[in-house]
């Protein structure tokens, strides 16, 4: 007898009140609100007071919260002493897991808020110093020698971006990253996010959780890069080469990179959410308007040469675009992912610790049976 759901795709493991996926329409929902106007409208602390309250805050509770967050970017001196003690050809995503563990204590007690907000903190100032030690760069003069950020009220995605290039990103690309960032936060029982709720099953720590989750996110198969997209945009080049390129990519039968996901059917809202702020951004950078153009010219296109295979623009089509435009190295995208996603893995962590059961699946076995005396 074989496994009846290899992968366990179509499997219902567990309720939740936190995030809700249908890709037959197209549906992205955090808590009750359109993860693509939470996106457009909405900052990354106000989002993540969402996944882990369960409502977005008051204004009050959004400076509260957001002094919070500011205080916990930075690295302890022994957090600063493992990631400059791991080998230099370690992977970003390796020193991550390795960090994330390492920041339990024994009286750290259950999973709480405030670990997941230490987690969030800490997760972009880790990548960003650890990408700048590996480059021989110096940590930025204005970020203090653990990460503190020079003013408080410093935005987390425009903080994040200081510290990588040690300078201030410009406001449209703090927007789109901003909007990027929102989107990767949560999308249900993902491989990640299902390897943290196993972990926190067991009665094990939020710390331990996260870096079973960012474990899975390292892999090609589940937090792989963009790369494919980049390529396209790069070697398109300009809006008139855009028609004249593809039309050969498809008359040779190859894909568009960045059209079509295994779970949307429809348009990825994910990627409805960041053209509509690559529109709103016209103008204000050459990446994100030739983006447009190609995602235009690609649906056309496809609708000619594919009729009826329902080939829509996927997530990873326009953060390829906000990827390139804010300059982010290919070895940061999937650690950048990841600084978003952690928002997702500690409110299902929340969640599975305060109605726990262990995840405890059954296996088929198919190998050889002893023989019988």
């Amino acid at each position: 007898m074989k496994a009846k759901v290899t992968g366990l795709e179509g499997v219902v493991a567990a309720d939740t009140e936190i995030g809700h996926v249908n890709g037959q329409e197209g549906e992205l929902v955090y808590r009750g609100y359109w993860a693509k106007d939470l996106a457009v409208r909405h900052s990354f602390e106000e989002v993540a007071y969402l996944l882990w309250y369960g409502k977005l805050p008051g204004a009050r509770e959004l400076d509260d919260f957001q002094s919070r967050l500011a205080q916990e970017r930075r690295l302890t001196p022994e957090l600063r002493r493992l990631l400059e003690a791991m080998p230099a050809d370690a992977p970003v995503m390796s020193a991550l897991i390795s960090a994330a563990a390492a920041m339990n204590r024994e009286e750290e007690g259950p999973p709480s808020v405030e670990q997941a907000v230490r987690l969030t903190a800490m997760l972009p100032v880790a990548i960003a110093y650890r990408y700048r030690r590996a480059n021989g760069l110096g940590w930025p003069e204005d970020a203090g020698a653990a990460g503190e950020a020079s003013a408080d009220r410093e935005g987390h995605v425009a903080h994040y971006l200081r510290l990588l290039f040690g300078r201030p990103a410009a406001e449209a690309h703090v927007r789109a990253m901003n909007a990027y960032m929102i989107l990767a936060m949560e999308h249900g029982l993902n491989a990640s996010t299902f390897a943290g709720r196993v972990v926190a099953s067991t009665g094990s720590d939020m710390f331990s959780a996260v870096a079973a989750s960012i474990g899975a996110m390292k892999g090609p198969l589940h937090g792989g890069a963009p790369s494919g997209v980049i390529r396209l945009l790069e070697e398109i080049g300009t809006e008139d080469r855009a028609e004249s390129y593809m039309r050969k990519l498809l008359e040779r039968g190859e894909r568009l990179m960045g059209f079509g996901h295994r779970v949307y059917k429809t348009l990825d809202p994910r990627a409805e959410a960041l053209r509509e702020v690559a529109a709103a951004l016209a103008g204000s950078d050459p990446w994100l308007d030739l983006a447009r153009h190609t995602e235009q010219t690609a649906i056309r296109l496809l609708a000619e040469y594919k009729p009826g295979r329902r080939l829509f623009t996927n997530v990873e089509f326009y953060a390829a675009a906000v990827m390139r435009a804010v300059q982010m190295p290919p070895e940061l995208f999937t650690p950048t992912f990841t600084a978003a996603r952690v928002v997702g893995w500690t409110a299902h962590v929340l969640e599975q610790s305060r109605n726990n059961r262990i995840f405890r699946p059954e296996s088929v076995y198919v190998g050889p049976m002893p023989g019988k005396d």
